[in-house]
């Protein structure tokens, strides 16, 4: 069977019971999650207001999946400062930097899992948490930096602050691919602080 180019349309209904509209009949949660898993498209719809809220659907499925045991994928460290951007200045920066985030790890998730496969075995996935921590760390400090230049101490700058969080490992390409793409940004970045001081 043909995959269609358009998304399949889901209704949910006021008893909160989810109706695919593609096969007529009625869907779960989990069932949604293995569309999305298989690569599936869906838009969930309403069926009352015709209001789209895949957006909600979509959190909700998260929130199934982070309460299964052993499916922690968003640390507690994540979510706070994720709640801390909304309504901050910086909320708008937030969902384009998150999508180019996961581009770039979608993209280069084969690449990582053959490379850790290959230095560190099946469970070398330590380094990966660490340089994502790293980054964490970085960004926390780039946009803290950004809105609060003054705070800094005297003589670091975010460039500085940026070197000191994020130090790959020689010879891996696509960190220095990372690095670079981050660096630029940091540039970016900079730049903007720039303008706030003048």
């Amino acid at each position: 069977m043909a995959k269609s180019d358009e998304p399949v349309i889901i209704k949910k209904y006021a008893n909160r019971r989810l109706y695919n509209t593609g096969t007529s009949t009625y869907v779960t949660l989990e069932d949604l999650a293995a569309m999305v898993k298989a690569g599936e498209d869906f838009v969930v719809f309403d069926a009352k207001t015709s209001e789209d809220i895949t957006r909600t659907v979509l959190t909700q499925i998260i929130f199934e999946q982070e309460n299964k045991e052993g499916q922690n994928l968003l640390p507690i460290t994540f979510l706070r400062q994720l709640i801390r951007f909304y309504g901050d200045s910086m909320q708008m920066l937030v969902p384009h930097y998150l999508e180019v985030s996961i581009d770039n790890l979608t993209r280069e998730q084969g690449k990582f899992r053959d490379q850790m496969a290959q230095a560190f075995g099946v469970s070398g996935f330590g380094p990966l948490e660490d340089m994502a921590r790293r980054n964490m760390e970085m960004f926390q400090r780039t946009f803290g930096a950004m809105f609060a230049p003054f705070a800094r101490r005297e003589g670091q700058t975010v460039a500085a602050a940026a070197a000191e969080t994020e130090k790959p490992a020689r010879g891996a390409g696509e960190m220095d691919d990372l690095k670079k793409q981050m660096e630029e940004m940091q540039k970016r970045l900079d730049r903007l602080t720039d303008k706030d001081k003048t």
